[in-house]
């Protein structure tokens, strides 16, 4: 079984429906690690050999994070300029992070309308995740494309708990090694790998 870390960032989880929902789903799951950045670190000042340390031992990494201005929020950028060191991450000799698989799992305000050419927000999820994408490139890994939970604000109960249930399904799904290459690279969004079935929809 492939084991996952998920490096969680959310300034107000106490606000968030969504990323409560989705975390209470996950957390029975076996060889999955909840790792809650704001809670570890709330001064920022962050454990670099500790973070490194846990890297190491998981397969699968997933920023998991609201869509705070386009990006995500500032403690994951803090993580990645202190973590992601030269001679470890990247560079000629920084390969410990090579073949490891990573996404974003994100929730946004806006439809997925709106983030597209014609759209308010003119481009897409994907190429607002650029940068994730080429730091992954960077160090070797394999960047996958994202979780997304669009329309948070229009979200009703059970909207949330069905995005939920489809975030536990595609969790369970990679650690169980049941996602393959030529399937995550088949879709936009990781989403579409894990369908919800019409009668739980019902």
């Amino acid at each position: 079984m492939a084991k996952l870390l998920i490096l969680f960032a959310h300034p107000a989880l106490e606000k968030s429906r969504i990323h409560k929902g989705m975390i209470r789903h996950i957390s029975q799951i076996e060889n999955v690690t909840m790792h809650d950045l704001y809670e570890e670190y709330p001064d920022f000042d962050i454990d670099v050999f500790k973070e490194q340390k846990l890297l190491l031992q998981h397969d699968v990494i997933i920023w998991q994070h609201p869509f705070y201005w386009y990006s995500a929020p500032a403690i994951i950028k803090q993580w990645m300029d202190l973590v992601l060191e030269h001679g470890w991450a990247y560079g000629e000799n920084g390969k410990m992070l090579q073949k490891k698989k990573v996404f974003n799992a994100i929730s946004c305000g806006g439809s997925k309308e709106v983030y597209s050419p014609t759209g308010r927000n003119r481009f897409s999820i994907s190429q607002f995740l650029v940068p994730f994408d080429q730091t992954a490139a960077l160090c070797g890994m394999l960047y996958l494309p994202p979780f997304v939970v669009h329309g948070t604000h229009r979200l009703e109960k059970g909207d949330i708990e069905l995005y939920s249930l489809q975030y536990e399904q595609l969790i369970t799904a990679f650690t169980n090694d049941r996602i393959q290459e030529e399937e995550w690279k088949s879709v936009t969004y990781l989403n579409e790998l894990c369908p919800i079935p019409e009668s739980i929809k019902s």
